[in-house]
């Protein structure tokens, strides 16, 4: 190699070098954790142990400093400490129950100005757990009224056919109809995307299923999968306003009048917001069963969070349904808090001062509890044991009082939300068991 030929080769590696150690290697840390057992369910009494690693770019990190807290989930912890990363996965003994509940390990790392997070949930014999709210001896016939109180309402409904929405399978309409009101109001309406299979053979009839919202205000678009499979689906919104708005409208509504609506007259069992909430999916099912297209016998519900307790509420009270499929179901056991453990969603008990005595009283009227206790029909039931929003506790304690037919898809790891597995898992015990 002549003299210009290797300075040039010796300037490359300099260089190359030099780029080298000033490439900076960004990623994402990951805390995982979860309890030494494969189920996550332990026996009373019994120690839980939780394994965490700390990795990055898919490799486990030593020398960080991490926090970790554990106790009964969603209550102030009993351990709190700092420990410092290792090569290998640590484990953290975080104790044992003596009642049935879950406990909760979280871990936090803070390094480059972010918080990482990451979180296990063990389970003490979670198939024990009893709800602690309990039934107002006027409940039937509370209900029983609000539905009379339906049935004189005209159904008065109202269909516009949706072009842009449907596909070459499927005819998508807009949909509303009348509901009972709130405070002086008389009426409201209800409103929802209906999909309709289209069949080769007008005389063809189709099971149906009613699809109830999660928490929130949003627009929606229909259940166009399950239609394409053969099924007439109705997904409503509950806050009497169309649902196929431009997107600013609900995002105004959420920060405005309908922030917080979950605790609108929560003290008045007769004036309570969900109260025109539950009767409306009933009158929804008034509208399903009407269509032509209706096979006449197969209805079914399904629901997640909010969605979760409305769907489990609505085959409680319309013994139409037949099959129903309920995802992490809100409002479930309200009152934990007041027992020292967790409550269902929206937490409404968790704060001290809200605890009088009529809105406890009023949340026993809508409480999922109390309709999983009234479930006849079969059902398909999914949830995870990392959810924060709808904790696992709340979940079992209505979960535990059906004692209708029912299947249980656990996701250990999930939060607040089904895995693909699960949810199609779910629609296809939906498909068929409406289709039998």
């Amino acid at each position: 190699m002549n003299k210009l030929k290797l300075s040039t080769f010796i300037v490359f590696v300099f260089i190359f070098s030099c780029a080298v150690k000033a490439q900076e290697s960004l990623g994402t840390y990951q805390i995982r954790v979860a309890p030494d057992r494969d189920d996550w369910t332990y026996e009373l009494n019994q120690t839980a142990k939780f394994n965490v690693a700390v990795a990055l770019n898919n490799r486990q990190v030593a020398g960080l400093p991490i926090k970790y807290s554990c106790g009964l989930e969603a209550m102030p912890p009993t351990i709190e400490k700092t420990i410092t990363t290792t090569a290998q996965t640590l484990t953290i003994d975080a104790g044992s129950l003596k009642e049935p509940g879950f406990l909760r390990c979280i871990v936090t790392l803070e390094t480059g100005g972010k918080i990482y997070r990451g979180l296990g949930t063990a389970a003490f014999r979670p198939d024990q757990i009893k709800p602690t709210t309990d039934e107002p001896k006027d409940f039937d016939k509370f209900w029983n009224d609000g539905k009379t109180e339906l049935a004189k309402l005209p159904l008065d409904a109202k269909v516009e056919f949706l072009a842009n929405y449907s596909t070459p399978t499927v005819d998508v309409f807009n949909v509303s109809f009348q509901n009972v009101g709130a405070g002086v109001s008389k009426s409201s309406r209800i409103y929802g995307i209906l999909a309709v299979p289209k069949a080769s053979n007008p005389n063809h009839k189709f099971p149906a299923l009613l699809s109830v919202p999660g928490a929130g205000v949003r627009p929606y678009r229909g259940l166009l999968n399950l239609a394409e499979r053969g099924i007439i689906t109705l997904q409503i919104g509950i806050h009497g306003i169309p649902v196929n708005l431009d997107q600013t409208v609900y995002d105004n509504l959420a920060a405005g009048s309908l922030n917080r609506y979950m605790t609108y007259n929560l003290d008045n069992r007769d004036t309570y917001y969900y109260r025109r909430v539950f009767l409306g999916c009933l009158r929804a099912n008034d509208f399903l069963v009407g269509l032509p297209q209706f096979d006449g016998k197969n209805l079914g519900v399904i629901g997640g969070s909010q969605g979760g307790a409305l769907a489990i509420m609505t085959a409680a009270l319309d013994a139409r349904v037949k099959v129903l499929a309920a995802s992490y179901p809100a409002l479930s056991d309200m009152t934990g808090y007041i027992s020292g453990r967790a409550g269902g969603w929206f937490q409404g008990f968790k704060d001290k001062e809200n605890r009088t005595r009529e809105k406890i009283e009023t949340s026993k009227y809508y409480d999922t509890v109390n309709f999983a206790r009234r479930i006849k029909v079969p059902g398909i039931y999914s949830f995870g044991y990392n959810d924060e929003v709808c904790p696992p506790t709340s979940v079992y304690a209505a979960y535990n009082e059906i004692a209708a037919p029912k299947t249980l898809l656990l996701g250990l790891e999930m939060g607040h939300a089904n895995s693909p597995e699960q949810g199609e898992r779910i629609n296809g015990w939906i498909e068929t068991n409406l289709k039998k």
